[in-house]
């Protein structure tokens, strides 16, 4: 499994940018109390109290939580890499200073070139075109384009999206012409419903409807943009887990599922505790005694426990959260015998 997305998938690769980038990007990362304090008993760099949909994914198969790519040391890369990094944007310009996808491609190419130094080529290819690519993007990308557009109108956010779109689609064919078949695309979240942006642009509360519009126009066209590549692309496998609405459902009614409180965060300051960061060592924060009866457990991010709840549903959904497969059955799909399969079939067309 190959891992690309921003700060809903980082597993602690903020955490080394001082030296891959040469710079020191103190907010873009979680390696402070209380993040990690229910799981791992210490900040690992994930935006969660414990872990997150990678490492739950990660466990159905028997792997251990992923270990962020930049940390060097001990890497089993014939098990996969988690690149993803908190503030990666689908356009570099949108932040310059995190793992962006081109910066998280290119690790990727890293990857192929030590595989194939360790395995040989035919092992390599094997490999690579059974495992899964997970990605989940362009939420940053939402949330910077609102921040920056004032009375922005929705022909000009439809625009944005399909830019957004196209940039992913071209990063997903890259990966695919190097024979990789199996993609697994996260849906943006409900961004209009995060207590970061209740706090920021709806003093009442309410979800922030021009955001909820991006989010929603970025996944209709991610779903449509995926269909589209497993008719033009032989071999393509692809699933869409729908974490808008997964999400949306627990926020608005979190009692439903076992939670508490589903519009303000565990950790944080201010409205929704979403005004002010969870645990920064600059301002003041308030932090839950259970994280468990919470959806969120900062700003932005959801509980373990809510993830927990997330990645089953990508894991063994049915088709009205997860499709056309769930994780497990693109998972258990042999490549190979369906390539074989649908040749055989356009054989008898003809």
């Amino acid at each position: 499994m190959f891992v690309f997305g921003d700060s809903v998938f980082d597993p602690g690769n903020n955490n080394f940018l001082n030296n891959f980038l040469n710079i020191s990007v103190a907010q873009g990362k979680a390696n402070f109390p209380p993040y990690g304090e229910t799981f791992f008993r210490y900040p690992t760099g994930r935006f969660c109290d414990g872990r997150i949909i990678p490492d739950f994914s990660a466990s159905f198969t028997g792997l251990p939580p992923w270990r962020p790519y930049l940390d060097r040391a001990n890497h089993n890369l014939v098990v996969g890499a988690n690149f993803a990094g908190a503030g990666a944007c689908v356009f570099v310009e949108n932040n310059p200073y995190a793992l962006n996808l081109q910066i998280q491609l290119g690790f990727f190419k890293e990857v192929v070139n030590l595989l194939t130094q360790q395995l040989g080529d035919t092992d390599t290819k094997k490999l690579l075109r059974e495992a899964i690519y997970i990605s989940s993007l362009g939420g940053v990308d939402y949330m910077l384009f609102a921040d920056s557009s004032s009375n922005v109108t929705e022909p000009a956010m439809q625009e944005y999206v399909n830019i957004v779109i196209g940039n992913i689609t071209e990063a997903m064919k890259e990966i695919y012409e190097l024979g990789r078949r199996k993609f697994a695309f996260q849906s943006v979240g409900p961004l209009g419903c995060l207590p970061w942006m209740r706090a920021i642009y709806n003093s009442t509360g309410e979800c922030v409807e021009f955001l909820q519009i991006l989010a929603t126009m970025h996944n209709n066209a991610l779903a449509k943009a995926a269909e589209e590549l497993e008719i033009k692309l032989s071999g393509f496998k692809y699933l869409i887990f729908d974490f808008f609405t997964s999400l949306m459902d627990r926020t608005n009614k979190p009692k439903k599922y076992g939670f508490k409180v589903g519009d303000n965060a565990c950790c944080g300051g201010g409205a929704y505790h979403g005004a002010t960061a969870c645990g920064w060592l600059t301002e003041e924060y308030e932090l839950c005694s259970d994280p468990n009866e919470f959806v969120f457990w900062d700003a932005a991010h959801p509980t373990k426990h809510c993830y927990s709840q997330l990645a089953q549903l990508l894991w063994n959904g049915m088709g009205n959260v997860t499709w056309p497969l769930n994780m497990k059955q693109l998972y258990d799909l042999d490549i190979d015998t369906e390539v074989y399969s649908q040749d055989i079939d356009l054989i008898d067309v003809v």
